[in-house]
């Protein structure tokens, strides 16, 4: 099902959204570190999951002009992306980073999404403009063998 964030008709339902996916996104990638058996995979995700918290330090801080509440954690969507992580562990470290890369097409969508929709503001853009460029930057390296 494609994700709905990044379509929200205002700007701090979206700038609310993307941390809630945002935080759905940190709690899988520390579900895939692990159980990740690959030293240097769990390096490489760990990485990426430090650029989620970035993303979150950012819309926080937008969140906080806005005088808008900060969401802290994710939302139900979260044990789909730590569940998909956990089911994958049985068929091993392959398996867990096609899960992600699944978690990833989600969140490269919303980005875009975000990215074209007109309430993202000249604040918000560059925020946005540089998680889908992160985003980007994950799958591919989940899609071209890891490396």
């Amino acid at each position: 099902m494609p994700t709905t964030v990044g379509t929200e008709s205002n700007a701090p339902d979206l700038v609310k959204n993307l941390l809630v996916l945002e935080h759905d996104a940190i709690a899988a990638y520390q579900t895939t570190i692990e159980r990740l058996d690959n030293p240097t995979y769990r390096e490489q995700i760990e990485s990426f999951r430090q650029d989620h918290e970035a993303h979150v330090q950012q819309l926080g801080r937008i969140a906080d002009r806005m005088g808008i509440e900060k969401p802290t954690e994710g939302d139900m969507k979260q044990y789909l992306t730590t569940g998909k992580v956990a089911l994958a562990d049985i068929a091993g470290d392959d398996a867990i980073l096609k899960a992600m890369k699944t978690n990833e097409d989600d969140t490269v969508a919303a980005y875009q999404q975000a990215l074209d929709n007109s309430v993202t503001d000249a604040e918000l853009r560059p925020v946005v403009e540089k998680g889908l460029a992160d985003e980007r930057r994950h799958r591919a390296w989940m899609e071209n063998g890891h490396g």
